[in-house]
């Protein structure tokens, strides 16, 4: 054998072994897997589903078995479209949310369905527009965590024969047509105005109440001042009519205890035709007519008449 016959022979060989790792590797490649974790492997042999392969390193048979469907285990966030509803009383909203969801059976959405997605997308969107022509507009945003309620629970029962699980459903917007959102500002800032004048009534109905018992108060307390000023000069006018009463009996004891003594009748006598003389003369110059006693001349008869008053008061 001549030497280039030997060196064919060596490259030919060469080729071959290069041919067969490659094709090692290769197939190394393809039936080495690793699954990521939270991750779930849909495994075909020959086109048929052969298993699921969870998370960790896995040895596939080469060239029978492919990786057929990728499925993430996390709960995945949903972006659903803006969609026309119409309310009960025929106005037309645009309604967006987001659908929360979860694959439990990565089997049943592999082959349970074509798009799970998709799907579940729009049946959120056709149950939203079945749930807002149930109420009016102004209860609709009142009535969010209901519609949300709803959402989730027809959506779930509709996707449990997919492996899907919907956790919850969010409204994030319903946006009223330009005009009913200008009626409902109009209608707002008329309720506002209304509270606001009703508060003002009340604070004035209180501020009146509040004067009122105050007068109220002020009244009772300057009745209260009179009737304690009025008994204090009652109580003060008797007990001067009292002191006086006491201070004239006194004196009257005084002058009868006079009276009795030697000479009290004769100083009696000389008072009273004293006071009956400057009675009689004050009268005549106080009044221009005069009128005079038919027995001015008989004084002695007067204190006669006194005098006798006189003993008859000793005599009691």
């Amino acid at each position: 054998m001549n030497i280039p016959m030997l060196f064919m022979s060596v490259d030919a060989g060469l080729v071959f072994v290069g041919i067969i790792a490659l094709i090692v590797i290769i197939a190394i490649v393809k039936t080495a897997v690793i699954v990521p974790q939270k991750t779930a492997f849909i495994v075909e042999r020959l086109g048929k589903y052969r298993c699921t392969l969870d998370a960790g390193f896995h040895i596939l048979l080469p060239f029978f078995d492919r990786i057929a469907y990728r499925h993430t285990l996390k709960e995945q966030a949903i972006d659903v479209p803006p969609q026309e509803c119409i309310t009960k009383d025929n106005i037309a909203v645009s309604v967006d949310g987001i659908l929360y969801m979860q694959v439990m059976d990565p089997a049943k959405a592999s082959y349970g369905i074509g798009n799970y997605l998709f799907a579940t997308t729009q049946l959120a969107q056709t149950t939203m527009r079945s749930e807002m022509g149930k109420l009016d507009l102004d209860r609709s945003f009142e009535e969010r965590t209901s519609i949300n309620a709803a959402v989730v629970a027809a959506v779930d029962k509709a996707s449990d024969p997919w492996g899907i699980k919907v956790t919850r459903y969010e409204i994030k917007n319903i946006t009223p047509p330009k005009t009913i959102r200008d009626a409902m500002e109009k209608q707002m800032r008329a309720e506002r105005e209304k509270r606001a004048m009703i508060a003002e009534s009340e604070g004035e109905r209180q501020a009146k109440i509040n004067r009122a018992e105050g007068e109220r108060q002020e009244a009772i307390a300057l009745s209260e001042g009179e009737r304690a000023r009025r008994i204090n000069e009652a109580e003060g006018k008797a007990k001067e009519i009292l002191l006086v009463a006491e201070a004239q009996a006194t004196g009257i004891s005084k002058v009868a205890e006079a009276i009795n003594g030697s000479g009290g009748l004769e100083s009696v006598n000389m008072q009273l035709a004293q006071q009956y003389l400057t009675q009689f003369g004050n009268l005549a110059k106080t009044n221009n007519t005069m009128i005079i006693p038919s027995n001015l001349a008989d004084i002695a008869g007067v204190l006669k008449a006194c005098t006798s008053v006189v003993k008859k008061v000793e005599g009691k």
